[in-house]
């Protein structure tokens, strides 16, 4: 039989590593690639994280600043404007998907 620990460890809920929240089943989910793909990072590492998360980079950043200088979770944390959103965002359920400030 199954240890109960190895049973729970595949049903874990994964965590935005921007946010902090829950990305459970169903709710708006990307992979995020850390070095874009039009700047080298075709196969590269990628971190799930929820949609508006997502459209938050995306929007404050372009594709080499984003290959450049924040090609890490820690990187994309820091940055001033999205370290509010991800703040902001923190505070919300892990299925809101609104607009991206």
């Amino acid at each position: 039989m199954p240890h109960a620990d190895a049973a729970d460890a595949d049903l874990a809920i994964p965590f935005c590593p921007l946010c902090g929240r829950p990305i459970p089943p169903g709710v708006p989910q990307s992979r995020h690639h850390l070095i874009p793909k039009l700047r080298g990072g075709k196969g590269g590492p990628v971190i799930l994280i929820h949609h508006a998360c997502h459209k938050a980079i995306h929007k404050a950043l372009s594709e080499t600043e984003l290959a450049r200088h924040y090609n890490t979770p820690a990187a994309l944390r820091a940055h001033p404007t999205l370290a509010r959103f991800f703040a902001w965002g923190r505070k919300r359920p892990p299925e809101w998907n609104g607009r991206a400030r």
